[in-house]
Formats: structure tokens, C-alpha cells, sequence
């Protein structure tokens, strides 16, 4: 569970989602704060405070208020976060999506892409409807990276009493996909196949299993499935910093459960992450 968790909160729905979210995910003992984002100006920051005490008393729970003047609402949440050293950044879905999705503005992703903690997102209309976390998802493939994911996983499962579910997806190569070569078939696939499903057998206590075809497309269908999912960030970049892959900018677009997104997994002498490539993380 996270011990120093940040929530952006703007006054609407989306970030009540956040807000509901959050406090599924943080540490009993763990630290919340809200931060509601706005020009510096007098008039702007007077509104800021007056919102921000209005979300703490809805939520009914304790939570320090912090007012960021920036630009941008990513931009701002990002700085805010690395400043208070927060583990966790829960941001609400952006409210032109479809229901029910989770998925970032333009102008947000962009901001939390490099961010120096795991980014949550929590769908339109969890804030009515939260729910229990019953079931676990992980994206696994055995890297250090999904390994990051499902410690966290397990965190999370020990505390709410819920089950893990793993899954590895076999991807076709982009070239195979836009028609350029033939997509792998037949004993390729099925070897293929045969070893990542025991490879997520034999994690204790997960329910595994591997599937063939897009990373983004098989993951976002698995959030169907679980009560959220976890992903771990792509296998290069700064080190320790949250860096937004194909994969997981599909997710983020189309998860159909909250999405908890890891930085990268920081490895002495080797900035790119781990030896093991199948699509399925490795350019999450």
C-alpha cells in the first residue's frame, strides 16, 4: 500500500473518483493530501482554498490542502509530487471520455509522463460507485518491471483480502500487425504461448494465464475482469521515473478498471530494464 499519497482534485466528479480511489489504495498509517491546481493569481487562490476545504469535508477524511499555481494541472501535480517525495499521484479520468474509462487530457499525460512516482487513474463515476477490490490484475512478463507490479499486487491483495490475477499477452510485432510481413502462426506462437503461460503458473498464490495478440488491446479487455489493474513502466529512460510507453498510453485511454501505472524499476549498469522482451510490458 502507498504511504504518501497525492490527489488532484478540481471540484468535480473527476477528481471525487480520485479522491474514492486513493483511499482504497493508501497505507492505514500512510499520509493524503489534496492539491487543486490554479494561475497564480489572488482571486484564483482564494477559490483554490475554498474548493479544496469543500472536497476534504465531502470526503469526510483527513487530508493536508495544498494550493500549486501553474499552467498546466499535469505540470503542476507532477512538480507537486516530486516536491512532497509522494509515492503514489491519483488523478481522475478525463470527463470527454466514455464512462467508465479511465483516461488522461492530453495536457495531463503529458505533464505525469516522467513522473517520479506510480500514477494512479481512476474511472469516470468511481466516486459513486467504488467498490470492494476483490481481484488484483497485473501485467506480467517477467521483468523487473511486472515484478515491481505484482509486489505491489500482493501489497494490496494482503490488505483487502483480494485475489491476484496475472496475465502475460504474447504480442504480434507492429510490422506483422500493419500488414508488412505474415504474423507469427502455427508452432511459433503456440511455443510461444506454452512458455508464458508457465511462466505465470508458477507465480504462489496468482491465478496466470498468457494470451496472443496487442499488449494494449488484451490488457485493457482483462480490466473487464479484475477490480484494477497494475502495470509496471517501460524498461528505459530516467531512472526511477514513471515513463509512458505505447502500452500503457493505450490503457490509459481504455482501461475499463482504476489503473495503477509503476515507474521504471532502477537496475545498477543497465538502463534498459531487463533481459526478458515480450510486448506485454516491456513498452508499457
Amino acid at each position: 500500500m502507498f504511504k504518501n499519497v497525492l490527489v488532484g482534485v478540481d471540484g468535480r466528479p473527476n477528481g471525487r473518483a480520485a479522491i474514492a480511489l486513493a483511499t482504497q489504495l493508501m497505507d492505514s498509517n500512510g499520509e493524503l493530501a489534496f492539491a487543486h491546481v490554479h494561475r497564480d493569481e489572488v482571486a484564483e487562490l482564494t477559490r483554490s482554498h475554498e474548493l479544496l476545504e469543500q472536497e476534504r469535508v465531502d470526503a469526510n477524511v483527513d487530508a493536508e490542502l495544498i494550493s500549486v499555481a501553474s499552467a498546466s494541472p499535469g505540470r503542476g501535480l507532477h512538480e507537486q509530487a516530486e516536491q512532497q517525495g509522494a509515492d503514489l499521484l491519483v488523478v481522475g479520468s478525463c470527463s470527454l471520455s466514455a464512462f467508465g474509462r479511465a483516461m488522461l487530457g492530453d495536457d495531463t499525460r503529458a505533464a505525469l509522463n516522467g513522473a517520479p512516482c506510480a500514477v494512479a487513474v481512476a474511472p469516470l463515476g468511481y466516486g459513486e460507485h467504488p467498490g470492494p477490490i476483490g481481484k488484483v490484475g497485473v501485467a506480467y512478463n517477467g521483468s523487473p518491471e511486472s515484478l515491481a507490479a505484482l509486489a505491489v499486487a500482493r501489497d494490496l491483495a494482503a490488505t483487502t483480502g483480494a485475489t491476484i490475477h496475472a496475465l502475460e499477452v504474447v504480442s504480434i510485432p507492429s510490422a506483422a500487425y500493419g500488414g508488412w510481413v505474415a504474423p507469427a502462426i502455427g508452432e511459433s506462437v503456440e511455443s510461444m504461448l506454452q512458455e508464458a503461460s508457465r511462466r505465470v503458473k508458477e507465480l504462489s498464490d496468482v491465478e496466470g494465464r498468457a494470451g496472443y495478440g496487442l499488449a494494449g488491446e488484451e490488457l485493457a479487455a482483462f480490466g473487464d475482469e479484475v477490480d484494477i489493474l497494475i502495470v509496471g513502466s517501460r524498461g528505459y529512460g530516467p531512472v526511477r521515473r514513471l515513463v509512458l510507453g505505447s502500452t500503457s498510453n493505450y490503457l490509459e485511454r481504455h482501461a475499463r478498471c482504476p489503473l495503477v501505472v509503476l515507474p521504471r524499476v532502477a537496475i545498477a549498469g543497465d538502463a534498459s530494464g531487463s533481459e526478458h522482451h515480450t510486448e506485454a510490458t516491456t513498452d508499457v
